[in-house]
């Protein structure tokens, strides 16, 4: 089996001050060079998630280890960028590609920062606190990619861009992750440009992982099916809603389906849509998601 970038098991996290755990049970593994997409409803605790990667944040219970090491000693392996994108506002752009160079030194690709924030047309002289939100991305992940991590974790990192500029950074992301076979974990609500980069998918809801593996795998697990009103047993049945004399399902398919129904691959969002929807559906793991004490899980 591939070595793992992330291995979970049983990991939790409980904030004291708001009286509620974040992550609950949480085991999964990420195998390494995987492009994987991190998703789930706001408060599902892909933050909190990335932050324990990170080494930032403590846990509660169970344990997480990243590039088979505790997160803190990983640290200098793993790059995080956060929602919030904190950055010096009083640097220029080149003294915080400097800063960079100086705490990343071993490692550190001047050439490929700076190339980052050239393609956003960036002056290296103009002071962080100027730059728009779009423009502090650019700049976040340009030392994020010049630290050449092997791990790359991402919290919303295209959510105030425009399409363009999503689409522009999104691709030098896939590009440089490619070229230096970084694994990336990538949190976002934005669907559709996750189904054309991402190979590995985590569904993340209610502190839990409820769909995990790759992502192939997984649309082939499910059909989307559509016809009569009627029973759809033995299927295992994800989401289901009728229209008039029409039913519309997303099944995990138990034996071939019976001919008298339109059965169709789901796209990514159709599949997450409806995984969303139900929360009370069985968790689905493929087998390089899986940890040994899986229990619960059922197996693409």
């Amino acid at each position: 089996m591939t070595a793992a970038a992330i291995e979970a098991t049983g990991l939790g996290k409980r904030y004291r001050k708001r009286g509620r755990w974040a992550l609950r049970d949480c085991s999964f593994r990420v195998p390494a060079g995987r492009i994987c997409a991190l998703v789930g409803p706001n408060g599902a605790g892909k933050s909190t998630l990335l932050a324990q990667a990170a080494g930032l944040l403590p846990t509660t219970e169970g344990s997480i280890r990243i590039l088979g090491e505790q997160p803190a000693d990983a640290r200098d392996r793993v790059a995080y960028v956060a929602q919030d994108k904190p950055l010096y506002g009083q640097l220029t752009i080149r003294d915080t590609l400097r800063m960079g160079r100086e705490l990343n030194s071993g490692r550190w690709d001047q050439e490929g920062a700076e190339r980052v924030v050239a393609e956003g047309r960036l002056d290296l002289g103009v002071r962080v606190r100027t730059l728009s939100g779009g423009q502090r991305t650019r700049v976040a992940l340009a030392l994020a990619l010049g630290k050449r991590p092997e791990l790359m974790l991402l919290d919303e990192p295209m959510a105030d861009l425009d399409p363009l500029a999503r689409h522009q950074l999104m691709g030098t992301l896939m590009a440089e992750a490619a070229e230096h076979d970084t694994t990336v974990v990538i949190s976002s609500h934005i669907l559709t440009e996750l189904e054309g980069t991402c190979d590995y998918l985590l569904l993340l809801d209610d502190g839990k992982i409820r769909l995990g593996g790759e992502t192939e795998d997984l649309l082939t697990a499910h059909r989307l099916v559509t016809g009569p009103v009627r029973d759809l047993a033995p299927h295992t049945v994800v989401d289901s809603r009728t229209t008039g004399r029409q039913l519309t399902a997303l099944i995990r398919p138990e034996g071939p389906v019976d001919t008298d129904w339109q059965a169709l691959h789901p796209s990514l969002e159709e599949l997450l849509l409806a995984h969303l929807r139900s929360p009370d559906a069985p968790v689905l793991l493929t087998p390089s998601a899986e940890r040994n004490d899986d229990r619960t899980a059922v197996t693409a």
